[in-house]
């Protein structure tokens, strides 16, 4: 995807429905466009339109962290750890955005997993399958936050290239909420790999103490 392609980009909202969860009381929206022709859904609470500093995640999907409870990753936990945050707040969105393994795909992403189980690690698998480290792309989150008449967000992130893009497309960050939900055994690699090579805003003494015994 050409991020200076200037083509205009249409983004509609073709149905909502109520949606409660553990969490609190949601409304799920469904947006299609005509960059990606994916279906994105922007989990919403409370009342946003024409709000500022309205808390919001951007969460890519993770099938198999958000699904299966994979131990590979923390996208489950950090999805789960997104909605109570937004279901305490007054008001907020979770953007599920269709961008499964860093945009590479989830065939693709399973193909990453056996390169990692073989040595590699994130970064250097998706270089090996001849992808780039991180391919997703917020212009569609962007579009979604304009729709919704968001004025300003307080982002949900460890990831400071999503604020870079999020500026990048005319969405204003007041402040960014961190969102660290512990390791495992197997998923620690990944994680110091995402503070090292992708500069994600992680607590790396955290992490190292966890190699000690």
């Amino acid at each position: 995807m050409d991020r200076k392609d200037p083509k205009p980009v249409r983004v509609a909202c073709t149905v909502r429905a109520r949606i409660p969860n553990r969490y609190g009381e949601f409304t799920l929206h469904y947006y299609e466009n005509d960059l990606d022709r994916k279906e994105h859904l922007a989990l919403v609470k409370g009342e946003v339109k024409g709000q500022s500093e309205v808390l919001v995640r951007l969460h890519s999907e993770c099938l198999t962290g958000d699904v299966f409870a994979s131990k590979r990753c923390d996208c489950g936990e950090q999805l789960a750890e997104a909605m109570r945050l937004i279901g305490q707040a007054e008001r907020g969105v979770l953007l599920y955005l269709r961008q499964e393994g860093r945009g590479i795909g989830l065939f693709k992403k399973l193909q990453a997993y056996n390169l990692q189980d073989q040595g590699l690690d994130t970064v250097d698998a998706n270089l090996k399958l001849g992808h780039q480290p991180d391919e997703r792309d917020y212009r569609i989150a962007a579009l979604i936050l304009k729709d919704l008449k968001v004025r300003s967000v307080r982002l949900i992130t460890n990831n400071p290239h999503k604020i870079e893009e999020l500026e990048q497309y005319g969405i204003r960050v007041s402040e960014r909420i961190p969102i660290e939900v512990g390791h495992t055994f197997e998923n620690l690699h990944y994680l110091k790999t995402k503070a090292e090579k992708m500069a994600h805003l992680l607590s790396l003494k955290k992490l190292d103490k966890a190699d000690s015994p």
